[in-house]
């Protein structure tokens, strides 16, 4: 019991914080959401991807890049490199916004702890200029850092069986 005692308490103190998180680069940390928990429903977290999803829309990188938080990351759908930085994600949807992709919901499951949620699934893009469609899991982390969400963590991977 000696030892499962550390435990139990550090996922208690998480419970009662609010689960706040830290992300590292390995050089920093920096914890982005607020300590206190905030009031949401699972249509407000929903509409987030609506928010990104037309972001894609507009064709302009840096609408995209403004739902995520300043330190966060982006494990892209159709790129092998983590784009941790602004400038790096914008880069990455600079060329992806060429093909004119439009995101949909194909399942999803949403998980809220606080300060923090959760969007995993299943989403299909369809892109207007090719007309070509990708099958994808995804997983948005969010962040609420006091005046509104933020991704803080973004995972997409095509579906390995086709």
């Amino acid at each position: 019991m000696k030892t499962l005692f550390p435990a139990l308490l550090a996922i208690i103190s998480l419970l009662v914080t609010g689960c706040t998180t830290t992300i590292s680069n390995n050089k920093q940390s920096s914890t982005v959401c607020t300590e206190s928990r905030v009031a949401t429903t699972e249509q407000e977290i929903m509409s987030l991807f609506d928010r990104w999803n037309q972001s894609l829309q507009s064709g302009d990188p840096e609408k995209v890049v403004a739902n995520y938080a300043e330190r966060s990351i982006l494990l892209p759908t159709v790129s092998n490199k983590p784009r941790l930085t602004p400038a790096e994600k914008a880069d990455y949807f600079h060329h992806f916004l060429e093909n004119q992709p439009s995101g949909e919901i194909n399942m999803r499951q949403i998980q809220i702890c606080g300060n923090m949620a959760v969007d995993t699934g299943l989403y299909t893009f369809n892109f207007a200029k090719t007309g070509n469609k990708v099958r994808a899991r995804y997983s948005f982390t969010y962040c609420w850092d006091g005046k509104q969400w933020l991704i803080i963590s973004h995972h997409s991977s095509a579906m390995p069986e086709k």
